[in-house]
């Protein structure tokens, strides 16, 4: 999926820079809680990101670039590496399975249902019958609100199936946070 991203901190300008003289790749992890209020050293990262190839690169006023990056692969970091103002990192890519059709169509009806019912689902959704099931869960894992922590989780997953299960998960309780309010005990 493409993800439009402005880019403006001068480490990763020059990680730019970089990408855009080579094979235009570039990785990105989550940080892991705890380097709130401030980004100081290297703070703990997650594991599991996402590899993206620069598709478009635009450069704005002040050495700025708005790019746009296309997801490729997942990944897992296997050691950091020093040499860069940015952080760099061996990985190793990691694959996504599909799982069988018929727990793909049950859980592409599921997880319609259960945007249908949400107050924050999207107005309209335009559906394709003959839209991959890895390209309908990928989509909308990007395209829905949804926190930092829910969106790595959703990476973490092997499978399409797993994915979209989580997804649904992710989806039934943001219902229950709706329909009870938020910090409320359900009984």
């Amino acid at each position: 999926m493409p993800m439009p991203l402005h880019v403006f901190e001068p480490r990763y300008r020059k990680m730019v820079e970089d990408a855009m003289s080579g094979p235009k790749l570039i990785g990105m992890t989550l940080l892991q809680p705890g380097w709130e209020p401030h980004y100081l050293g290297r703070p703990a990262i997650y594991a599991v990101g996402c590899a993206g190839r620069i598709e478009q690169c635009e450069p704005v006023e002040n050495g700025r670039y708005n790019i746009l990056l296309r997801g490729l692969s997942r990944f897992r970091v296997l050691e950091e590496q020093d040499g860069e103002p940015y952080r760099l990192a061996a990985v190793e890519p990691l694959p996504d399975g599909a799982g069988d059709q018929a727990s793909l169509e049950g859980l592409r009806r599921q997880v319609l249902a259960a945007l249908a019912k949400s107050a924050d689902g999207p107005e309209s959704l335009v559906l394709q019958d003959e839209l991959p099931a890895e390209l309908f869960v990928n989509a909308l894992c990007q395209s829905l609100k949804l926190t930092p922590v829910e969106r790595q989780s959703l990476l973490d997953c092997d499978t399409v199936v797993s994915r979209g299960t989580r997804l649904l998960e992710i989806l039934d309780f943001q219902f229950l946070e709706q329909t009870y309010g938020k910090g409320r005990s359900v009984h």
